[in-house]
C-alpha cells in the first residue's frame, strides 16, 4: 500500500500494524501519532509517519510497556533527539538491571535451597529483629510476608512472638532475593507453598526460566523498535 501524501485511511494503518481501528484512533488521541489530516467530509487521512510511529509504538510496547512506549514515541515527535535517546538508554538500562537481578536470584535460590537444614539446632532459629537485620529489611516486611503466607514463622506459646526456624529463615532469604528480582507477592505465594521440607520445587525453576524468557523477548522487541524509531526520526526531520 502507498504511505505517501496522507493517502492512508484509519483502517489501512490498523491493518499495517495489526491493531484495531479504535486503537489507531487512541494512539492519535494520546499523541503517539501526529494529528491526522481531515478530508472535507471529516475522514482521517494518514501518511507514512503515522504508520511508522504506530509500528515503533507496537515494538516499544512489547519491550517496555504501553506507558513508556507512548512517552518514547511522543518524544520522537516533540523533543530534541538527545532527550529521545536518553529515554531509550533508560529503557535498556532497566532491562539490564532486571537481567542482573535475575541472575543473582537464580544463584541465590540455588545456593540457599541447597543449604542443609536437617542437622541444625533449635538455637539456630531467629526472632523477627534478628532475621530482619540479617536480610537488611524492616521487621514490618517480615510481618507482611507472614500475613501474605510467604514465610510463616512459628509462635512462641508463652509470649505469642514470632520465631523463625532454620527452614523458615532459608525461605525468607529466597523470598527476599526473588522480591528483589521483581517477583510479585501473588506469584511468590504460589511458589513458596511448593517448598516442602526445605526443598526448592520445580515451580521456582520454571518461574525463573519464564522470567528469563520474558526479559529476552522484551530486549528483542526493544531492538526491533530501533529501526522503526529511526524511520520516525527521519520523517519528523523532513516535515
Amino acid at each position: 500500500m502507498s504511505t505517501l501524501n496522507s493517502s492512508l485511511r484509519t483502517v489501512d494503518v490498523a491493518r499495517g500494524v495489526g491493531y484495531s481501528v479504535q486503537q489507531v484512533r487512541n494512539l492519535e488521541r494520546d499523541g503517539v501519532l501526529p494529528p491526522a489530516l481531515r478530508t472535507r467530509a471529516g475522514y482521517r487521512r494518514y501518511g507514512e509517519i503515522h504508520l511508522r510511529s504506530a509500528l515503533a509504538y507496537r515494538a516499544l510496547a512489547a519491550g517496555v510497556g504501553p506507558l513508556a512506549a507512548k512517552r518514547i514515541v511522543r518524544a520522537a515527535h516533540e523533543r530534541p533527539i538527545a532527550q529521545l535517546l536518553a529515554l531509550l538508554d533508560a529503557a535498556h538500562a532497566g532491562l539490564d538491571r532486571e537481567r542482573r537481578d535475575l541472575a543473582l536470584a537464580k544463584r541465590a535460590a540455588e545456593a540457599i535451597a541447597a543449604e542443609p537444614i536437617d542437622d541444625v539446632r533449635p538455637s539456630d532459629s531467629m526472632g523477627v529483629s534478628e532475621l530482619a537485620a540479617a536480610l537488611g529489611v524492616r521487621a514490618s516486611t517480615l510481618r507482611h510476608w507472614d500475613a501474605e503466607g510467604l514465610v510463616v514463622p512459628d509462635r512462641v506459646a508463652a509470649q505469642g512472638t514470632r520465631r523463625y526456624a532454620p527452614a523458615q529463615v532459608r525461605d525468607a532469604r529466597i523470598v527476599h532475593q526473588l522480591r528483589s528480582a521483581g517477583y510479585r507477592i501473588d506469584t511468590l505465594r504460589s511458589l513458596m507453598s511448593n517448598l516442602p521440607r526445605g526443598r526448592r520445587s520445580e515451580d521456582i525453576d520454571a518461574a525463573l526460566t519464564a522470567r528469563d524468557a520474558s526479559i529476552t523477548a522484551r530486549s528483542h522487541a526493544l531492538l526491533d523498535s530501533a529501526a522503526a524509531l529511526s524511520a520516525v526520526i527521519v520523517l519528523v526531520a523532513a516535515t
